[in-house]
């Protein structure tokens, strides 16, 4: 009879371990898998409903209720040759309605939010020239986060030349900086980045043919050396703006992903026939898909 109960009390004891340790693994599971959005190329402004459209583009976003959101970049139209009181301004808007959003939001910089670098009259020596304004009212323009065992790089894609012109580029601060950080980072976790101005890009062979050449500033100039830093790690998703263009190139495991334009013809209605959107992202452990999310707004 001692012998039934105990090894009753054993058969219990180890349904119970059972339980718990499938209680665990539906847990990780869980836990490896969310969403988030990309949604690049917004250009808010006081003109062209633009401010209206930005709102119903928060509120589908909010619908879908992501666990965060990404921004591609080029959240303001713009600061580059506007005056500083113009550029602060469209800041101001973009922060105000940025916080209608109901889930973490981690923004990546722009080329149109490098203030006073086409206007002359704003001096290099100005204390909110180029990055330094985007630094002051929105945040670093460059950093990482993780979650769901993935880990994020968000990185500034924009640097001017000596002629004042934007073009794009990883700088040696985040170079160096990257190098640094992914020493601490596994092997095996899965890597997303975010940046502006793409790696690689096929718009300008679609539209000019298959011989043409991209522009310094259509594409980050050092984007091979950067993208080496990431050789011996799992890299999986990079996403980019810039080109209000909807492509995904998949080269040696990684997937590019321009992710189309929040505002698409600058809130002037589809643009070469893409609606205004933006993606969604869903993640399972290191896999994932994605489509893109027409949010209804239309040109009266």
């Amino acid at each position: 009879m001692n012998i039934l109960i105990s090894k009753s009390r054993v058969l219990i004891g180890f349904f119970f371990v059972l339980i718990l340790l499938s209680g665990c693994s539906n847990q990780q599971n869980k836990e490896q898998e969310f969403s988030f959005l990309f949604m690049t190329d917004i250009h808010v402004q006081p003109e062209r409903r633009a401010m209206e459209g930005f709102e119903m583009a928060i509120e589908n976003a909010n619908a879908l209720n992501p666990d965060f959101v990404i921004t591609g970049g080029d959240l303001i139209m713009d600061a580059l040759e506007q005056t500083e009181s113009r550029a602060d301004s469209l800041y101001n808007i973009y922060a105000d309605l940025a916080k209608e959003f109901t889930m973490p939001v981690y923004n990546t910089m722009g080329n149109h939010e490098m203030f006073g670098v086409y206007k002359s009259e704003v001096s290099l020596d100005h204390p909110e020239f180029g990055k330094k304004m985007f630094e002051e009212k929105i945040g670093k323009t460059y950093y990482a986060f993780e979650y769901g065992g993935w880990r994020f790089y968000i990185l500034n894609s924009i640097d001017v030349k000596e002629e004042r012109t934007y073009y794009g580029h990883i700088d040696e601060e985040q170079i160096e900086w990257l190098k640094n950080d992914l020493q601490k980072v596994d092997e095996n976790t899965p890597i997303c980045i975010s940046v502006h101005i793409p790696f690689y890009t096929i718009q300008t062979q679609i539209i000019s043919g298959p011989l043409a050449p991209n522009s310094s500033g259509g594409v980050i100039n050092n984007g091979n050396e950067v993208l080496k830093i990431f050789d011996d790690h799992n890299l999986k998703l990079v996403l980019q703006g810039h080109l209000h263009f909807l492509e995904d190139l998949y080269a040696n495991g990684v997937h590019f992903i321009t992710g189309g334009a929040v505002c698409a013809k600058w809130w002037d209605g589809p643009r070469n026939g893409m609606e205004e959107g933006f993606l969604q992202i869903h993640v399972n452990g290191d896999h994932f898909t994605w489509e893109y999310i027409d949010y209804g707004w239309e040109v009266r």
